[in-house]
């Protein structure tokens, strides 16, 4: 059992404005192009950038295979946010918790250490997502709709089943015994209570 939910893809970029808006461009549309239900979102506090990057996708769609998706996917899902600072910008980042999070920025090393919820990090302007999907290396099944707060990417213990080994000795089922049946007592579980009280040493 492990499936999880997988899509649609999303990719936001957290971008600083010195990167050439055409390459943001066409990152947004890397996921933009799998699914009309995908979601692709720039953050920057930038807002020159931010419309420079605008009139780029408006240009740039028009020589894609696929801009009718492109287009749908944008429209509906799609986000160009003009952040007041960095911080604000990485607040945003933590908040939608992206399957796919470009730091497209000159200091990536130092923002991934504000990054509290993403599936996969590409670190600076040179790592697009695509080399995610097809090369750079760490599993792709990633979390998304906002799982990234408490799911990972797929990995061996996916893979893996356990179990739990709990042993006491008699010493210690009685120090244990006498916390369970507090706690126990408390919530009004008489038998869980008493399990632990026969356990205790007089």
């Amino acid at each position: 059992g492990i499936d999880m939910i997988a899509g649609p893809s999303e990719i936001l970029v957290v971008c600083d404005g010195k990167t050439n808006p055409d390459w943001i461009a066409m990152d947004l549309f890397s996921q933009a192009e799998h699914d009309e239900d995908a979601q692709s979102i720039l953050v920057c506090p930038d807002a020159d950038f931010v419309a420079q990057v605008k009139a780029s996708i408006d240009r740039l769609v028009e020589e894609m295979p696929r801009k009718d998706i492109i287009r749908t996917s944008l429209e509906a899902r799609g986000a160009l946010i003009v952040a007041q600072d960095m911080d604000e910008a990485v607040k945003v980042a933590n908040y939608i918790a992206p399957e796919h999070l470009e730091l497209s920025v000159e200091n990536p090393r130092e923002l991934v250490k504000q990054i509290r919820h993403a599936g996969a990090i590409f670190m600076g302007r040179y790592t697009a997502e695509a080399l995610g999907d097809y090369c750079a290396g760490p599993n792709h099944v990633l979390p998304t709709s906002r799982t990234a707060r408490f799911s990972s990417p797929l990995g061996v213990y996916d893979f893996q089943k356990r179990s739990s080994l709990i042993d006491c000795s008699a010493e210690g089922a009685s120090e244990l015994g006498k916390v369970a049946s507090t706690l126990a007592r408390g919530e009004g579980l008489i038998a869980h209570a008493r399990s632990a009280e026969y356990r205790i040493k007089a």
